[in-house]
């Protein structure tokens, strides 16, 4: 990914984007059929991209696409003249940055898949582990951790699709010239360009390709970075020492304090996050790109200067991190079970206020008599027994006997459904 957004790699671009132009113009009569000839000829021969030679021709004319064209037409020669007829700076800095957010996409499709493979495996290897549900950050009722992986597969999923979609917008292609008209080059140039490249043509550019398709791609990348997040602050919560149902692996000679020899700290989920801060951070500036001065300024490229590497090379960090940390991170089933367990068998209250309301007691009432119970065992931080209260309350057992009672706190109830939420996630159980 880095790689991607050195300046040899643009530079690179730059020319294949110049060369297929003036091949083009060849083919159409414009310029002489030498003139590709001699820019390919020359690229055959691998170059180096002299990086210092050009910024120092920049530094005297200002500009980095005429130190480009007078750099390479000092090594081609009088052929590289006819390079760039018709076309502006826009047409080949707009269809180079599109060839890299292009290719970024792909590596990033790459990464979420690599991140989706290691989430299915962690999901089907406790698919029936269980462990508690909480909602507000309290104890609600039994889920699995497989259901817990599940959820995330599916969110990255989500991710990948729209990560698609916004790469197939953000690969466009335009060489139409000074605000965009083709006044000064044929349209076909375009067309050459964008298939020898692997874009789609820009069915209307002014003499930028609009901005739009930039911020939603730096916006989904935001949105990822914000699942990344998600699942980071999960692993984060399960590793506190008060739960201790999860956490990151700790490798041999790992120290995790300068100061307490004991500590094991989420710091891999803590890095994510405040990763995910900054990619998320992006995606405001890109959409602040959108307005631009008519037909064309350049207050968006300083920032795509800075966004397009910034983004693309964190988020590729990122996703690989996580899947390191899922990849090799440590579950406690035993320690899920004895926090389930923890509340004196408070997870269960639903099952026994629903029974109630199907053996002819009122909601309200049904509510009342589970909630008083409910709250003496929460009362006694789990020590009395919700099972044992209820079989005692004279309401409850007037419409239940304790037999039905009893039934409602088999927590294999609550994992039914596990297979159609795996069917739905995976499209197998």
């Amino acid at each position: 990914m880095t790689a991607l957004w050195e300046p040899e790699a643009r530079f690179r671009i730059w020319f294949e984007i110049e060369a297929h132009a003036t091949e083009a113009l060849g083919e159409l009569g414009v310029v002489p059929k030498s003139a590709p000839k001699a820019l390919w000829d020359w690229w055959a021969t691998n170059p180096s991209i002299d990086v210092p030679a050009i910024d120092a021709i920049e530094a005297v004319t200002k500009h980095d696409v005429i130190a480009f064209l007078t750099w390479v037409a000092e090594q081609v020669g009088d052929e590289a003249r006819f390079m760039h007829q018709g076309m502006t700076s826009s047409d080949v800095l707009d269809t180079c940055l599109a060839v890299q957010l292009s290719r970024a996409a792909d590596i990033l499709i790459d990464d979420l898949d690599k991140l989706l493979a290691v989430i299915k495996r962690r999901a089907f290897e406790h698919k029936l582990t269980p462990t508690i549900g909480r909602s507000h950050g309290i104890h609600a009722e039994p889920v699995t951790f497989g259901l817990k992986m599940a959820e995330a597969y599916a969110e990255f999923s989500r991710c990948r699709t729209r990560l698609v979609a916004a790469r197939e917008e953000v690969a466009t292609c335009a060489i139409s010239g000074a605000v965009g008209t083709f006044a000064n080059i044929d349209p076909r140039v375009e067309e050459h360009v964008a298939a020898k490249l692997g874009l789609a043509i820009e069915p209307v550019s002014t003499q930028v390709i609009p901005r739009d398709r930039h911020a939603m791609f730096f916006a989904t990348l935001g949105v990822i970075a914000s699942s990344i997040e998600r699942l980071s602050v999960e692993v984060r919560h399960l590793q506190r020492t008060e739960v201790l149902e999860a956490e990151e692996y700790f490798s041999p000679g790992q120290k995790g304090s300068s100061a307490m020899p004991h500590k094991r700290n989420p710091v891999l989920t803590e890095n994510l996050t405040g990763l995910a801060r900054m990619v998320r951070s992006y995606a405001m500036p890109a959409m602040e790109n959108v307005a631009l001065w008519h037909e064309r300024d350049i207050s968006h490229s300083s920032v795509e200067r800075y966004i397009g590497p910034d983004a693309t090379i964190t988020l590729d960090f990122a996703l690989a991190r996580l899947t390191g940390v899922i990849d090799k991170l440590l579950v406690y089933p035993e320690r899920m079970m004895k926090n389930l367990d923890k509340m004196g068998g408070l997870v269960h209250s639903q099952r026994v206020l629903l029974a109630l309301t199907q053996a002819g007691v009122s909601r309200e009432d049904s509510y009342r008599y589970v909630q008083r119970n409910a709250m003496k065992v929460w009362e006694s931080d789990g020590q009395l027994s919700l099972l044992e209260l209820l079989k005692a309350d004279p309401d409850v057992a007037a419409a239940l006997p304790a037999a039905q009672i009893e039934e409602k706190f088999d927590l294999a109830y609550h994992f039914r459904q596990v297979d159609t939420i795996f069917r739905r996630v995976f499209g197998e159980a």
